[in-house]
Order: C-alpha cells, then sequence, then structure tokens
C-alpha cells in the first residue's frame, strides 16, 4: 500500500477528531453570543435592581466538597472529576450553590446577597434541542442571611417574574412546592424514611413521564410497598387532576387529608404566608402550588419552586437550528418544540453552609437556565421575523476612488479616532485600498446605517460625505464637523 495514502489517510482522520466539539457542547457564534448575552442583561439588571452585588469562584472545587454525602444526591454521579495529578483532587462545578456556601462559610457571611453568573459542567446525556448541555451557563441569584418568614423567597419569586415578563417568551407559571409539606404526605402515605430521596427523585421526573411509568420504577425498581405508592397518587397528582382547584384549595385539600401530619400543618402554614406576599408583589395570577414538585438536589429545606414556559409567544414557528447540527437532522429523543422543561428554579437550603462548615447561614435562591432562555429568544425572534446583528458598529468610514496614497489612509484614521473619542463605535477597512461597493456591501450585511465616505477630492476641499446606507441619501459636510453631525444622526447629544 503507498505510504503516502496511508499518512494523508492518518492526518484526515486526525483533523476530523480535532475539529469538532465535545459531545454536549457547542460554539455560539457572534448573532448568537450577543443573544445570550441580551438575556444575562436583563437578568442582572432585575438583580442589581434589588441590590444584589457580584462577586466570582474557581471553575473547580475540591472533590470532597462535591461529592460530600447527601449533597447532590443520585445526581452525584454527574460530577466531572479531574485527573490526579499527585496533589488534591478536584472537580469542576456542578452548580454555583456549593460554591456559593464554600464561600460564604469561609468568610462567615452573616448576610450576602449576590449573584453570578458563570459556566457550570454536568456529565448528563446531553439533549441539544431541548437546551440540555454538559456545559452551560448559570445566572444565579441568591440572599444569605436571617429574614422573615418566606420574606426573602417571595422576593426571589418577584424577581423570577420581572425577569419572565421583560424576557416576553410567553405565559409562564412559577410552580411551587415545599420540602417540608412533602415530607409530611411521604409520612402519611407510610412511604420508609429512607426510601424519602430515591421516592422525591423518581416524583421529579413527573413533569416528563405519566403517573403510570413513576408509580412502575417506585413498586419495582424502588420496592416501595404499592399501597404508599397508591395513597402517595392521591396528593402527588392533585394538580394536574383538579386544574380547576386555586392554590388555596390546593392546600387546603391536602389538610384536609394530611390526618394531621404536623410537617404537613406546617408546610401548608408556610406556603399560605408565601402567596400572601406574592399576591403584593402582584405575581399570585403566575404562581401554582403543585405538590409534585420534588426538584433533584438534597439541599432543599424549604419552599421550592421552578418556572416553566405554559404557552410560548411562537408556537407555530419552526425549531432554532442549532448551529452545530446538520440540516434537518435531530437525535432520537430531542424534541424540535418550545417545550425544553424547566427555565428557571430554586428555592431555600437552609443547612448547607453550615453542613460544609462550622458557620451557619440560612440561604435562599434560584438559577436560571441560560441556554434554555437563549433558545426560546433566538426562536421568538425568528418568529418575528427579527435577525441579530453580528456587531455594535453604528458608522464605517470608507473610501473611494482606485488612486492609492497615503495621505488618504491616514485620513481614515484620523476621522475614526475622532469618532472613538466621542464614544461612537467606528470601523474602517484595514485595506488601503478597498473597492467601494464592498464597504457598502459590508454596511448593508451587518446592519451600519452610517458611512463617512472620503475620497481624494473630499480631502482635498477638507469635506467628508456623510451616508445614509439605507436610503443611500448623501450630503457633504465638514470634516471638523463630523463628529457634530454624527452624533445628530445617531440621536445622540
Amino acid at each position: 500500500m503507498d505510504s503516502g495514502s496511508d499518512e494523508a489517510t492518518r492526518v484526515a482522520a486526525q483533523e476530523d477528531t480535532m475539529l469538532k466539539v465535545p459531545k454536549g457542547t457547542r460554539d455560539y457564534a457572534p448573532a448568537e453570543t450577543r443573544v445570550r448575552q441580551k438575556v444575562i442583561d436583563i437578568a442582572v439588571k432585575h438583580y442589581q435592581r434589588h441590590g444584589a452585588v457580584t462577586y466570582d469562584t474557581p471553575v473547580f472545587e475540591m472533590r470532597s466538597l462535591l461529592q460530600k454525602e447527601d449533597q447532590y444526591g443520585e445526581e452525584t454521579k454527574l460530577i466531572y472529576n479531574l485527573e490526579d495529578q499527585g496533589g488534591e483532587e478536584y472537580s469542576l462545578r456542578y452548580d454555583l450553590t456549593v460554591p456559593l456556601a464554600r464561600y460564604v462559610g469561609m468568610n462567615k457571611l452573616g448576610e450576602f446577597k449576590r449573584y453570578h453568573v458563570a459556566k457550570v459542567y454536568r456529565r448528563d446525556q446531553p439533549a441539544m434541542a431541548r437546551g440540555r448541555y454538559r456545559e452551560f451557563y448559570q445566572c444565579d441569584f441568591d440572599y444569605v442571611g436571617q429574614s422573615g418568614l418566606m420574606i426573602a423567597d417571595s422576593e426571589c419569586m418577584k424577581i423570577m417574574d420581572d425577569i419572565f415578563l421583560e424576557l416576553d417568551l410567553g405565559e409562564f407559571l412559577n410552580k411551587v412546592n415545599h420540602k417540608v409539606l412533602l415530607n409530611g404526605i411521604l409520612e402519611v402515605c407510610q412511604v420508609p424514611a429512607d426510601k424519602f430521596k430515591t421516592v422525591c427523585s423518581s416524583i421529579d421526573k413527573l413533569d416528563k413521564q405519566p403517573w403510570a411509568e413513576v408509580r412502575e420504577e417506585l413498586v419495582k425498581v424502588k420496592s416501595i410497598p404499592e399501597e404508599a405508592v397508591d395513597a402517595l397518587h392521591g396528593f402527588i397528582t392533585l394538580r394536574a387532576e383538579r386544574p380547576e382547584l386555586s392554590n388555596a384549595q390546593i392546600l387546603d385539600t391536602i389538610l384536609e387529608r394530611s390526618s394531621g401530619n404536623a410537617n404537613i400543618a406546617k408546610g401548608v402554614s408556610e406556603l399560605q404566608t408565601l402567596l400572601e406576599y406574592c399576591t403584593a408583589y402582584g405575581i399570585s395570577e403566575r404562581i401554582s402550588i403543585d405538590p409534585s414538585l420534588a426538584r433533584g438536589l438534597d439541599y432543599y429545606t424549604g419552599v421550592i419552586f421552578e418556572m416553566v414556559i405554559t404557552k410560548s409567544s411562537f408556537e407555530n414557528a419552526g425549531p432554532a437550528e442549532d448551529g452545530n447540527a446538520k440540516k434537518g437532522k435531530n437525535k432520537k429523543g430531542d424534541k424540535e418544540d418550545s417545550n425544553v422543561g424547566s427555565v428557571a428554579a430554586g428555592g431555600r437550603y437552609d443547612g448547607l453552609v453550615k453542613s460544609i462548615s462550622k458557620f451557619d447561614a440560612p440561604c435562599v435562591g434560584f438559577s436560571l437556565g441560560i441556554e434554555r432562555i437563549f433558545r426560546l429568544v433566538q426562536r421568538r425572534d425568528e418568529a418575528r421575523g427579527l435577525k441579530e446583528r453580528d456587531t455594535d458598529t453604528e458608522v464605517y468610514v470608507a473610501v473611494s476612488g482606485r488612486k492609492e496614497f497615503k495621505d488618504l489612509f491616514l485620513q481614515r484614521m484620523a476621522i475614526c479616532t475622532k469618532l472613538w473619542s466621542a464614544d461612537i463605535k467606528t470601523e474602517y477597512a484595514y485595506k488601503q485600498k478597498p473597492k467601494l461597493l464592498n464597504q457598502l456591501q459590508y454596511c448593508e450585511q451587518s446592519g451600519i446605517t452610517t458611512m463617512i465616505i472620503i475620497g481624494e477630492d473630499e480631502v482635498a476641499r477638507g469635506v467628508v460625505k456623510l451616508r445614509d446606507v439605507s436610503s443611500r441619501a448623501e450630503e457633504e459636510i465638514p470634516v471638523d464637523d463630523v463628529v457634530t453631525k454624527v452624533l445628530e444622526r445617531l440621536g445622540r447629544k
């Protein structure tokens, strides 16, 4: 066999391996990155409006912290462990909450209202069309410290509500439950105490699976007594089977079936207080008490909540195209529709800081699913015929004429310098002799609305042409007035 052919085959195979993104990750083109940043900016604006500050933590933590027993529960298996380099053992962070708890414990922060936007990593089975990745951004808001019953909790829900109102993705609901209430329900149904966590992990699948499948898993896989599972059904499916009931009626019904259970009484009482505050905040119509909400993480101790889009504003639009997927292709199990699951979730976790340090600090907060929200925003804009620009450039300084001489190139630099100094986003071609047509086409394709055009004749007379790209209307102005005239055109002082 030809050795040259073998080498070519080897090089081609190596290129195929190198020139692809790892499974469960994706590249974001410039316009996509701008859409995602706009989502983050909206969230951060609301976080700051409520007095939150930001900070940052390492992308990896001590493995002993992340793998701590009873922290992530069954999801611990999804943590990425880094290769042992002969020193301390590290793992990539699974979320931003445990690093926050570590930071609070290390610094003994009695009160801390923070937001954090950063990437996290999960060795999950990716579902790209539903926004489930192995590397993704979380955008968290948390309050650490003592507060009156449900006061900080309800404010978190108010912030979530305001964010999704501004995002304008359609109708949404904040599903709410309480871990103490859920524990009380399991007690009344006589679920064995040592099975609480594994039962909750099954209940948490009800947003994706019908009750029949969850029941089968509980009975056949997790060996929960059938009578306990059937009793559980009467509580857990209450919202799904009785959608006409108000939140107050749902809580009253649970209380009536509680057999005097203290945990149910406590959970119902606290949720009633929460509903009062949500009414005061004007968000109660988008709150839904749902006993089936379990949340997978073990560190939650009180109220838990999860935001879902119930009716999108773009239901008849086609799916947003994944930049890494082949057109028209979709992996089995990926649903190319607006149902991407929860788009934000959180709750109260009062024991987490104390569990990893000697310092005790109650906490409540939530996280936005930035990647899932990004896909919905992308689809919404496509449905509305909106196209995101790659650049923020406001003005393009172009050159006309074919004669090359040094002063003309220097003049472009001088004009750009003036515009940059006035905080006007400006660019120009790096070629000394670019074609005017190419420069015009670049402006049209990039959505740049204003051009400054200079040529040999304009330089000699000390003027420039100010051009509106869309209408192609031009006017000559003195080069010394270029900043003033451009600011006027842009509607800025």
